[in-house]
């Protein structure tokens, strides 16, 4: 198992696409004018905006983004650039998406959380595959020689973000299957 460069952000994507895989059965429940308990809803928030935003794309833009940008890709414009426009519309869509949960909570009008919802799941799903499939490819080319160093410092930012926040990797982990299981068993 050779360590690549952006291995431990590959891991988050995962992570992130199996929430974002509850959030699209959340999206179908409501849909159906199933009632989505706060149980689901306050973890796909906290996921979202914690793990996804303080966590996921803070080790991009402090340890990722700079390791490109020395070993000579340009930030102004370009592939960092696009991410870092990606991030900011993920984290614009995370607040409105958590503003439209709470008023889904207090008044049951499921209008906005679906269309806001629906946004992040196609924001985010893109946003993965641009990673996935072009930045992750160039970083792992460009970055070889410094690959273990640069996950390291993806470590440390990671623990250092989820220590902030009084959070585990695992308690992410297990947020994620449990989503997973509540809305598989919504739809029964």
């Amino acid at each position: 198992f050779v360590i690549m460069s952006t291995t431990s952000l590959r891991r988050d994507h995962e992570l992130i696409e199996k929430v974002i895989k509850a959030m699209e059965s959340t999206i179908q429940l409501l849909n159906n004018n199933t009632k989505i308990p706060e149980s689901i809803l306050l973890p796909v928030i906290d996921f979202s905006k914690n793990f996804t935003d303080v966590c996921h794309h803070t080790k991009e833009e402090k340890s990722l983004f700079p390791a490109l940008e020395q070993a000579g890709m340009p930030s102004k414009m370009g592939p960092i650039a696009m991410m870092l426009i990606d991030h900011q519309r993920s984290r614009e869509i995370g607040n409105e998406m958590e503003k439209s949960a709470k008023e889904y909570l207090s008044s049951g009008n499921s209008e906005k959380l679906i269309s806001d919802m629906q946004l992040y799941v196609d924001h985010i799903t893109e946003h993965l595959w641009k990673e996935n499939n072009k930045l992750f490819m160039m970083a792992e080319a460009r970055l070889q020689n410094v690959s273990k160093k640069v996950n390291e410092e993806l470590k440390e930012v990671e623990e250092l973000q989820l220590n902030e926040l009084g959070k585990s990797r695992q308690h992410y982990e297990e947020l994620a299957e449990n989503l997973t299981r509540d809305v598989s068993n919504g739809k029964n």
